[in-house]
């Protein structure tokens, strides 16, 4: 077409292409890139990132330190874990900031019971039941929260995108929109994702990617006790974890939590040992309990609550190997007590020592603390931030200690504890059995 239809002008259409529809929600500072050129790293101006401190000091912990402007956090965890709950106690603790909560999954009314069984009382507490994502930025522009809570992912969806709520598709688009709003407008923003049956967060891969945090909230709907988890943190230390409390009053952080984890152990009973573990710059003493019966099948159970089942398949082979502590025939149950999960290896001595305890129905002392990585050969390997350990046992007031011997100096012992240097399995069992 050579002329223009509204003019009569002869070639005067000049062909441009349009951005899709996609591309333009949530339009970035950036614009449509025209003219946008390479900076040299040392012409770019750097400076701290704002953060918005809640109050909440495990949360605080875990975010490494508050809730950075414009940033996006992912939260994940099992269905009634208390992932609403805690997103719904952000009003509480930050009353002088706008915060809007976009609820897809719950009516306005049931996200008010919960607000008033958790003494919510702000007049700065927004609340918008809508899953559209163009809806959900609009009111974004039209309110200008500091914070924006979306519950959840999966339940909200883009209008120009064919596929349903929740499919790869729908999660990965919408996410993308939201987040490019976030980062343009400086809104902080949490975001509730589901998870599978095998834990992982439900939609794509990519998810995780995209965001600036991914939280996981842990723990057994059946004990008190909940972790948030941060497994990856563009602001923070991905060591960290928050202990909370589940309360009728919502989730109350716990500041001494080796004090409630180990409070109801029995101290006499054959099979119990004390260990302290390190969560990222946090000494945390657990309570191990292990069970070992003989079996009635022709192959014997190994199960592990809180604990990697296969590390303890192959601690149970070193001490049938390394100690001959006959244990092919018996069955190995292994608890970490409170809901509680250790994944770092010191916490492999005090496997040993329980497991070793209760096959010889003989209880380890009652005022002691186990703590120490354990190879293939029989050797105790040493651990890090062992003074750390070692300052957080005798404040709790034990007055012993088992060690590694290697890289062990008394000097790092307070005066209260007794330290032992082990430099085997068999040293161990010496001494304990």
């Amino acid at each position: 077409m050579g002329q223009c239809s509204g003019c009569g002008a002869w070639n005067t259409l000049v062909e441009e292409r349009q951005s899709s529809t996609k591309h333009q929600l949530g339009k970035t500072r950036s614009g449509n890139g025209a003219g946008v050129r390479a900076q040299r790293l040392d012409d770019i101006k750097s400076g701290a990132e704002s953060r918005l401190a809640t109050g909440n000091g495990e949360l605080d912990r875990v975010l490494g330190g508050g809730i950075v402007e414009g940033s996006v956090v992912l939260i994940a965890g099992d269905p009634g874990i208390g992932k609403s709950t805690l997103m719904t106690e952000l009003a509480t603790l930050l009353k002088d900031e706008k915060i809007l909560y976009v609820t897809g999954e719950e009516s306005p009314s049931q996200v008010k019971m919960r607000a008033e069984r958790l003494g919510v009382n702000s007049k700065n507490f927004l609340l918008l039941a809508e899953t559209e994502v163009e809806s959900i930025i609009r009111c974004v522009q039209d309110e200008e929260p500091a914070l924006m809570i979306v519950d959840s992912i999966q339940t909200v969806f883009r209008s120009d995108l064919p596929s349903a709520p929740g499919s790869v598709t729908q999660v990965r688009e919408s996410a993308a929109a939201l987040i490019q709003m976030a980062k343009a407008s400086g809104t902080s923003t949490f975001i509730v994702g589901h998870v599978t049956k095998s834990g992982t967060i439900a939609g794509p891969r990519v998810l995780e990617h995209m965001v600036d945090t991914v939280l996981y909230l842990e723990g057994d709907r059946h004990h008190v006790f909940r972790i948030l988890r941060a497994v990856k943190n563009r602001f923070g230390s991905t060591n960290e974890i928050g202990v909370f409390e589940m309360r009728s009053q919502g989730l109350a952080p716990v500041e001494n939590p080796s004090e409630l984890f180990i409070s109801d152990r029995n101290l006499l009973s054959p099979g119990s040992v004390v260990v302290c573990s390190m969560e990222g710059s946090r000494p945390m003493l657990a309570e191990i309990q292990a069970l070992v019966t003989n079996t009635s099948y022709s192959n014997p159970q190994r199960t592990a609550t809180g604990f990697d089942g296969r590390r303890l398949q192959m601690l149970l082979a070193v001490l049938e190997k390394r100690v001959g502590l006959p244990l092919s025939t018996s069955d190995v149950f292994v608890n970490v007590t409170g809901g509680l999960r250790l994944t770092e290896p010191a916490a492999d001595l005090a496997i040993a020592a329980a497991v070793a305890s209760s096959s010889r129905d003989i209880p380890v002392p009652s005022q002691a603390m186990i703590t120490g990585e354990v190879g293939l050969g029989g050797e105790v390997r040493a651990v890090p931030q062992l003074d750390t350990r070692l300052i957080e046992t005798s404040r709790l007031g034990f007055n012993q200690a088992f060690v590694p011997g290697r890289g062990f100096d008394k000097k790092m012992a307070p005066k209260s504890l007794e330290c032992v240097g082990l430099k085997s399995l068999e040293h161990m069992m010496d001494l304990l059995f």
